[in-house]
Formats: C-alpha cells, structure tokens, sequence
C-alpha cells in the first residue's frame, strides 16, 4: 500500500509539472514577439480558445500519452491558419515525448533514429536562427516545416532515451541473473564441501568400526562416537545452508548460516583427527583476511583434509596458513598412508573428483591460484595462494 500511495504521489508530481508547462505554452501565443503574428485579422478570443485547446490536454500527457499526442497534433494543424503553428507544434512535441517512450525500437533502425533526430535538431536551429518561423514574414509552410522538425527532433530524443533505459533495465537484468548463478554455485559448493568432508570422514570411521568390531569393540565404539559428531555436525551445517536457500521470507538465516572462517579451523581438525588424520596447526594472520577469503581458505584446508582422510588415513598432515602482504596463503600436506593403526586394511574412500575442481574454482574466484599434486617426501600437497 506505501509503494502504491508514493507512486500515486510521484505521478500526481508530475502532473503538477506538466500543468505549469501547459500554462505557459497558452500564454505563449500573446507574448512577444509572436502577438504581432499570431493576432493578424483574428479575433483575440478565438486565439485564446486555440491556445487552451493546444495547451489543456498536456496535463494528463503521462497518463494517456496516445489520445493526448493525437488530440494537440490535430488542433496545432488545425491552429496553421491562425499564425499558432510555432507554439503549437512545441506543444505537440511536448506530447510526442511520452509517446516515444512507449513505442517500440524504430523500423528504420537506430541509425536511421539518429539521423532524423540529428537533422530535426539541426534544421530547427537553423529556421531558429534564421527568424522566419517566429517573426512576420514566416510563411505557413515555414511554420509548418519548423513544426515537423521539432517533432522529428522529440521523437528522435524519446526514442533514445527509451533505448538507453531499456540497455540498464537488461544490464540490471543480467547482471541479477550472473549474481543467482553465482549464488547457486557458492551454495552449491557448499553443500559439495560438507557433504563430501562429512560422509567421507563417516564413511572411513564406519569401516574402521566394521573392520575392528568383533577383535577391539572399544576401538569400534570410539568409531561409532565419532560417526555421531560428525554426523550431528554435518545436519547443521546442511540445515543452515537450506534455511539461506529457501530464503524467500525475508529471513537471513540468523546465526544458523555457516559463515566459517580461519577461526574455525580447529574444529575442523578435531573432526580430521576423529578420522585418524593427526593435524599439526600453524597459523600466523596478523589481520584476519576479508569474509570471503577467509571462507574459501577455510573450505579449501577442509576438502584437503577430507581427501587425506578419504584416500590416506591413518596419516600426519600439516597445514600451513599466512595471511600476510596482502596475500593468504593456505599449505595442507599430507605423509600418504602409514600402513599402520586400525585403518590400514580398511582402504581409501573413492572420490568424485570434483573436491579439487571444487578448490581450483574458489581459488580463481579470488584471483588466487591453487596448485595440487604429490610432495616431495611422499604424500599429497594442496597450496593455494588468494589475494586480497
């Protein structure tokens, strides 16, 4: 009801405007110079009907601009003989303005609109300079020339300012539909990442319980103690970002939304350990980077230590994190399997692939790089540099 009511007053505004406009287009025709034209041999009442009857139906040009247009453009032809035609035409030009912005893109193209608009303008200027339409001694024709370059000129000007409204209404347009699919990534991404770190560390710790449960049931209950709080994790987690995803009643998802940063990465190690990879931490962030580097090195330090659970573990990793000059710099290397501890001869967790795809494109998204590979000791090194 509020957007209806400013609406209303906005339009109300205008009409306003267009009132004043109107007023001194009727007036226009008695001043001088024109009254010396305008009142040869004709009464001055029927001046002053042709005038009101030009000049009234501007009031309402925004709200019905066609029967507006279409009303002044035939009351100024029909106002040539009276000596009317100069303020006439002006005032069906000033109906023609709406008109044009409501019409379509020209047959002749915007070329051909820039043309016209560029001729109208010149020749009015020129028949304005000259005096002929405005000073006794201009011809009907004269006036009647000067009043089809203005509205040529009008046209024309509507025409590419509608144009150019249409090119912001479509680069608003793509530049929503570039940020939803960038949303859409970012949530899927998400998603991949607590997913794929969560049931993989659940998948390695359930092997490790259904590989020791009948020899060490301890070992298999501290398995199964450990799929519990990964598992209660990984809910809230995916809770929160479904709650960002159906975001539709306006709620911003409250301290629900998993906006991880570097000062969660200790309890991102403590789940790694609970999967048999023991973590050595060393950070050294002076000044924590911005939000959105912050995520991506806390997702990127995840999904490295969810690979070395899933392909690796029982294994000693360690992650390196600088945010320093500007830069964050994250190191996650692993040893590579040990061979030893109740996890051996449970064997890697299959992976999709799409983790280190998953890490490249929030790297690249920062301007950063991330390069992965074997190290030089053995085991497997993901470093990633983001600057900020």
């Amino acid at each position: 009801m509020l957007s209806a009511f400013r609406k209303v007053s906005t339009v109300g505004q205008l009409i306003v405007v267009d009132a004043a406009v109107a007023l001194g287009l009727a007036l226009l025709p008695v001043l001088s110079p024109l009254r010396r034209q305008a009142g040869d041999g004709v009464p001055g009442w029927v001046l002053w009907v042709a005038a009101v009857a030009v000049a009234a139906p501007l009031v309402v040009r925004r709200v019905r601009p066609w029967p507006v247009f279409l009303t002044v453009l035939a009351v100024a032809v029909a106002s040539v003989p009276l000596g009317l035609a100069p303020t006439a035409f002006l005032a069906a030009a000033f109906a023609a303005y709406p008109v044009a912005l409501l019409t379509g893109p020209p047959p002749f193209g915007r070329g051909g609109a820039a043309v016209i608009g560029g001729t109208s303008t010149a020749g009015v200027v020129l028949l304005t300079v000259g005096g002929s339409p405005h000073y006794p001694g201009g011809t009907q024709a004269v006036q009647v020339l000067f009043g089809v370059l203005v509205l040529g000129a009008t046209w024309a000007a509507g025409l590419a300012v509608r144009e150019r409204r249409e090119g912001v209404r479509r680069t608003i347009e793509q530049a929503g539909e570039r940020a939803r699919r960038e949303e859409r990534l970012r949530i899927a991404r998400d998603i991949h990442d607590v997913v794929t770190h969560s049931v993989g560390l659940i998948a390695v710790k359930a092997g490790i319980a259904n590989h020791v449960a009948a020899a060490r049931p301890e070992e298999a209950g501290l398995a199964l103690t450990a799929i519990e709080e990964i598992s209660r994790k990984a809910l809230s987690d995916l809770r929160a970002t479904l709650v960002v995803l159906r975001g539709e009643d306006g709620s911003d998802g409250g301290d629900l939304r998993p906006a991880r940063g570097l000062a969660d990465l200790p309890e991102l190690i403590r789940a790694a350990e609970l999967a048999g990879v023991r973590v050595e931490l060393t950070t050294r962030c002076a000044v924590e980077p911005p939000g959105g580097v912050a995520l991506a090195g806390y997702r990127i330090v995840q999904e490295a230590l969810t690979n070395a659970a899933k392909h690796a573990a029982p294994t000693r990793c360690r992650v390196r994190v600088v945010a320093a000059d500007g830069g964050l710099t994250v190191e996650v290397a692993d040893d590579g399997q040990s061979g030893g501890g109740p996890a051996g001869p449970v064997g890697s967790v299959p992976g999709s692939g799409l983790g280190l795809l998953g890490m490249r494109e929030r790297a690249h998204a920062h301007g950063g790089t991330l390069t992965a590979g074997p190290g030089d000791g053995g085991g497997w090194t993901v470093r990633a540099v983001l600057p900020y």
